[in-house]
């Protein structure tokens, strides 16, 4: 279900306005992909708590200046293979990257120099999921 400054999840009723619009803006790509309301708020909180974080001055005017968000507005037609939202997030090393990829999906979603940062990007993804992360080790094989 989209949503729009008048009419949004309960969760987001104490968000400061431009939190609460980028907070909506986030939800309804991620229902137009294909999340279920209850995966696409959680995701759209943390996500959007992390933009108003570390968005710079100009970016957060650019956006408070930008049209609101409507119910109608149309996003991009991917869709999301949901058969993947309760997998676990995989990281593993391979060709001298460290890789995090949700388990059985095709590809990996990013890939970093160190086992940290691959650690960091997982477990924010697997905490957005609810799921849980599987680290192997350098020379171990993953099980996607």
């Amino acid at each position: 279900m989209p949503w729009d400054l008048k009419d949004y999840p309960s969760s987001f009723k104490n968000f400061e306005p431009l939190l609460k619009k980028k907070a909506i803006e986030i939800a309804n790509a991620l229902v137009s992909e294909g999340y279920p309301d209850d995966r696409a708020i959680p995701i759209a909180i943390s996500q959007s708590k992390r933009w108003l974080d570390e968005a710079t001055d100009t970016e957060k005017a650019d956006f408070k200046k930008a049209t609101d968000p409507k119910k109608t507005d149309k996003h991009g037609t991917k869709k999301i293979n949901t058969d993947l939202l309760d997998n676990d997030v995989l990281v593993y090393y391979q060709e001298n990257r460290w890789y995090v990829q949700t388990k059985h999906a095709e590809k990996a979603v990013d890939s970093f120099e160190t086992k940290e940062q691959a650690m960091e990007r997982a477990k924010e993804i697997a905490k957005n999921k609810d799921s849980n992360v599987i680290a192997y080790k350098k020379d171990e094989e993953p099980n996607a």
